[in-house]
């Protein structure tokens, strides 16, 4: 059960910092250090709650913290309860109510019975670490909130984490976007999930953005979003590696003999780089492994033993390949650039496409070279379904990128991701 208290030190203290912040509380420094003003931003929450102010996290002011990660809490109904004092109860507006309770009878509410009722907040954080637990916690509130969004696993990973896939839309025309193949460019998951999340409020509110009629989009396309590849490399990136993993000592010696993932571990938990283990010259990625030092498992580069060796290439194979996409953007850090070719397999339109990415991104479009030419997702996608494929490479720095840049990377792609799904 969770306990936090002063001095405490995690990726989960971040997450609560960042929940009692968005609560209207203020612990301070979003950096997951449990210090004095965190813990005075506690007291005021359990205060507030009918909770006793120790200022120690436990179970029961967790339980109430946790809804507002989740951004919606369950009320029961009681006699003489209406929406609008529902709505004016937890400082949100009834249309919320509604469309999480696409079932709801406005006037007719059945004492006893439970509802969802969404905060007025934001469910997706974009200033803290985005590891596994924040994915699965913002997608069960985000399908809470917006249950018209379909949210379902279109795979495991090696240690059996879910590969989530969220889609938006209904419409004939298919598209999906995925992030984070790489580790270190855990970044571009946040990214994905913001977007996802801006999106489902702009349907839910019938607005559009940036010009773009997000209703009409709904109708005409389905966007497919896988935004976490590679679960457990995130994991070993942001949250280090722990004795339970069954790779443990051989992790160790594929890192050189170092327990520090965070700096340059691109791979999943086998040590393999998945945008190496596709079948797109795969043999010639393979061969290219000696002249850049890589002789097996290890941080990143190394192929696998085979094509497809690993279960999330193989889950984003037949994930794509169950459907019709007319495009794929593959998100990774950084260089602000447009990958778009694919040798002499590139179809002939993508280069009018990637010149409007570009126009909109201001990113520059850019050709691969050396190892990075083969085996990766949208090579694979361009030889095997003969469309457009794209890896789209945002934020400038060294991986993995410092969450400060977020908001400019969001800016950024937002039109990007929107142009994508009617181009």
């Amino acid at each position: 059960m969770p306990n936090f208290k002063l001095g405490s030190k995690n990726n989960q203290v971040m997450q609560i910092q960042a929940t009692l912040e968005k609560a209207g509380y203020n612990p301070g420094p979003i950096d997951g250090m449990y210090g004095i003003q965190t813990e005075g931003a506690v007291k005021d929450f359990q205060r507030n709650n009918g909770l006793l102010p120790d200022g120690i996290i436990g179970p029961d002011t967790y339980r109430i913290l946790r809804s507002f990660m989740l951004g919606y809490d369950n009320y029961i109904i009681r006699t003489g309860d209406t929406l609008y004092s529902i709505s004016k109860k937890y400082g949100t507006q009834v249309y919320k109510i509604i469309t999480a309770n696409p079932l709801i009878e406005p006037l007719g509410l059945i004492p006893g019975s439970t509802i969802k009722v969404p905060y007025s907040m934001d469910v997706v954080n974009t200033n803290i670490n985005y590891t596994y637990n924040v994915l699965e916690t913002d997608l069960m509130g985000l399908e809470a909130r917006y249950p018209f969004m379909t949210v379902g696993s279109a795979g495991q990973s090696v240690l059996g984490r879910q590969l989530y896939y969220v889609r938006l839309g209904v419409g004939d025309n298919q598209v999906s976007y995925n992030g984070s193949h790489h580790a270190l460019e855990w970044i571009t998951t946040p990214l994905l999930m913001k977007f996802i999340e801006n999106f489902a409020r702009a349907y839910s509110e019938g607005r559009n953005i940036r010009g773009y009629n997000i209703g009409d989009i709904w109708s005409r396309s389905s966007i497919y979003i896988v935004p976490m590849v590679n679960p457990d490399g995130v994991e070993l990136v942001l949250n280090g590696l722990t004795s339970d993993n069954p790779f443990y000592r051989d992790l160790i010696r594929w890192n050189s003999g170092s327990t520090d993932f965070s700096k340059d571990w691109e791979a999943n938990n086998r040590g393999v780089d998945i945008n190496h283990n596709y079948n797109a010259n795969w043999q010639l990625s393979k061969e290219a492994e000696p002249s850049y030092g890589v002789y097996g498992p290890g941080p990143t580069r190394y192929s696998g033993p085979y094509v497809e060796s690993e279960p999330e290439t193989r889950t984003m194979v037949r994930f794509t390949n169950s459907h019709n996409f007319r495009l794929v953007l593959a998100y990774h850090s950084q260089g602000r650039v447009i990958y778009w070719q694919y040798n002499a397999l590139t179809p002939p339109e993508s280069r009018r496409i990637a010149e409007m990415f570009s126009s909109v991104s201001g990113y520059t479009m850019e050709e691969t070279t050396g190892i990075t030419s083969y085996s990766g997702y949208k090579d694979w996608f361009i030889e095997y379904h003969g469309k457009p494929g794209f890896t789209i490479e945002v934020g400038r720095g060294t991986n993995p990128l410092p969450i400060s840049q977020f908001d400019e990377i969001y800016n950024e792609n937002e039109e990007l991701l929107l142009l994508a799904s009617v181009i």
